[in-house]
């Protein structure tokens, strides 16, 4: 009974997350995927991500998963939210769970379509060396094709991979980061040699206190598809913004959004998003979150 309890209270937070956007939510699309990992969701990290301008209309939610509950691409597929396509994207999650420890995985999905992640996280102090991540089999081409330009901005530590299965996308998450890498000449430098638009100063600004870097690659070619700077705190106004209404669109989301650890101040995750195109910002709330979570808003915001 508790697992359907939990069930009820995640999507009623889902709920009122999506409305302060206005995003309906598939409720015949959503429901399936709270049930699948219910026993999960008692003591789950539970984030609810929107992004801004004309993509405020979608909400992601993530949600962890312990390494012994299993495979969660595997409940997926026997839970019918999605299926195998003979792709190689199909097979990433199996091998990475061979070949290196796994502290926690985690799934995310869309409230217009559902299931659509996995992930697999490293233990907290074992990221692992992107160079033995490219011996994996199925990971996509573009890692190795740009390992180098990564390590050499000092992203050579992998704390989590995420599988993207609709979009047959994986993005990497570096972790430990050099500070000298965060500076404004070097995130200009990384954006141009790969091929991403020249970041703005509020941007160049807001990456200093990033705890991740994550590139997000493609199994069809070799150019990295963007690159977020991920930004942990508990300050509702940090988004690098000052265009509406996506002011009005963060701080509405920032100050509102629903989280279960009353008498505490709310988590906040923003990234930095970079494109070939344009530079846009994400911003995610957590609905439950674990000590992990508490001493890396500490620390970081320890450095202002």
């Amino acid at each position: 009974m508790s697992g359907a309890n939990d069930v009820e209270r995640v999507y009623s937070a889902m709920e009122e997350a999506a409305g302060l956007l206005g995003v309906p939510v598939a409720r015949e699309k959503v429901r399936p995927v709270l049930t699948a990992y219910q026993d999960a969701l008692a003591d789950a990290v539970v984030v609810f991500s929107m992004a801004g301008g004309r993509r405020a209309t979608e909400l992601d939610f993530s949600i962890s998963v312990p390494t012994d509950h299993g495979d969660p691409f595997t409940t997926a597929l026997q839970r019918g939210l999605t299926e195998k396509t003979g792709h190689p994207v199909d097979n990433l999650l199996a091998e990475l769970r061979e070949g290196f420890p796994l502290g926690m995985y985690a799934i995310d999905g869309m409230v217009s379509t559902g299931f659509k992640k996995t992930y697999a996280s490293f233990p907290t102090n074992e990221p692992q060396p992107l160079a033995d991540l490219l011996d994996v089999p199925s990971m996509p081409a573009s890692a190795r094709a740009n390992a180098k330009l990564f390590a050499n901005y000092g992203l050579d530590k992998v704390q989590m991979v995420s599988v993207d299965y609709p979009k047959r996308q994986v993005n990497l998450y570096f972790s430990e980061l050099n500070t000298d890498y965060l500076q404004p000449a070097q995130v200009k430098s990384l954006a141009a040699e790969m091929g991403l638009v020249e970041p703005s100063g509020l941007g160049l600004e807001f990456a200093k206190g990033s705890f991740a870097v994550y590139p997000t690659l493609s199994y069809d070619t070799d150019a990295s598809d963007r690159l977020c700077y991920a930004v942990i705190s508990s300050d509702p106004a940090l988004a690098p913004t000052t265009s509406e209404p996506e002011v009005t669109q963060f701080s509405t989301y920032a100050n509102n959004a629903p989280y279960a650890y009353a008498g505490e101040n709310r988590t906040l995750v923003y990234g930095l998003t970079l494109t070939p195109k344009e530079e846009y910002y994400k911003l995610g709330s957590y609905y439950q979150i674990t000590d992990y979570q508490r001493k890396l808003v500490k620390a970081f915001e320890a450095l202002d």
